[in-house]
């Protein structure tokens, strides 16, 4: 293969990569409206976890807890990514040497030095974009400590309804920033390939794409949602109010 075919199949590969990369999210949301995802089932949870901590009078630890683990989850991936970022950049700014040692590595494809640099450029990209998704989790899930702390005791069922549907706004985009932050770990992988070559890296990056969707529709975990949710659905999200039953209707995606 010459150098001119090997450009024209790196940027094609590149380019595969750029439409999954920023499709996949705004894709996703607009199959969730019609369809039983995992991020919609969890939108319902969620709800419903909300419902049942306004009517935890006095009696909220565990939910202080429960969103104290999810900041820790979200530290540990952050300080993770910087230290990853760390690596591609030392290389990326490493000089001939650093580029002369992964050149010589037996798995990775020959490449001319600037598109060598554009391939560690692009995965330190995506794992910036993960960073910055955990960062912005951890000062939301922040905010959402400070909900359930404020939680009104002894109100009324509409308060209760409302002060839900709040807290509910505020914890959805906290997690889903988190779980945009561990889904670019799919993608920094699929960019990682490309080192291997634009073979590698397209195969790499419907893989990734497509192991994404499955367990978001087909995997054990998204079928055991979705028996969560029905069920969630039939007890109801009003507080204090018992089982509505079937009418109560969780928020939509």
């Amino acid at each position: 293969m010459d150098l001119l075919t090997a450009r024209t199949s790196d940027l094609a590969a590149l380019c595969l990569f750029l439409l999954i990369w920023i499709a996949y999210e705004p894709i996703l949301r607009a199959l969730a409206r019609g369809r039983r995802l995992i991020n919609a089932d969890m939108i319902a949870v969620r709800r419903a976890w909300m419902t049942r901590m306004v009517d935890r009078q006095g009696s909220r630890l565990l939910d202080s807890q429960l969103i104290g683990h999810a900041l820790n989850s979200a530290s540990f991936f952050a300080s993770s990514n910087l230290i990853l970022i760390a690596g591609a950049a030392g290389v990326l700014f490493g000089g001939e040497g650093a580029y002369r040692r992964l050149e010589a590595a037996p798995i990775l494809a020959h490449a001319p030095r600037a598109l060598f640099g554009l391939k560690l450029t692009l995965i330190a990209v995506t794992l910036a974009r993960g960073l910055l998704s955990f960062i912005w989790a951890i000062r939301q899930l922040n905010y959402c400590v400070a909900t359930v702390g404020a939680a009104p005791e002894n109100a009324g069922v509409e308060m209760k309804k409302a002060y839900a549907t709040a807290a509910t706004a505020l914890i959805n985009p906290a997690l889903s920033s988190f779980n945009a932050g561990v889904r670019g770990y799919y993608f920094a992988l699929a960019a990682t390939a490309w080192l291997a070559g634009p073979g590698a890296f397209a195969v790499t990056t419907l893989g990734a794409a497509g192991l994404l969707a499955w367990r978001q529709a087909h995997s054990p975990a998204a079928k055991a949602l979705r028996q969560v949710r029905t069920l969630l659905d039939e007890v109801g999200y009003e507080p204090g109010e018992g089982s509505p039953g079937r009418d109560a209707k969780p928020d939509g995606t």
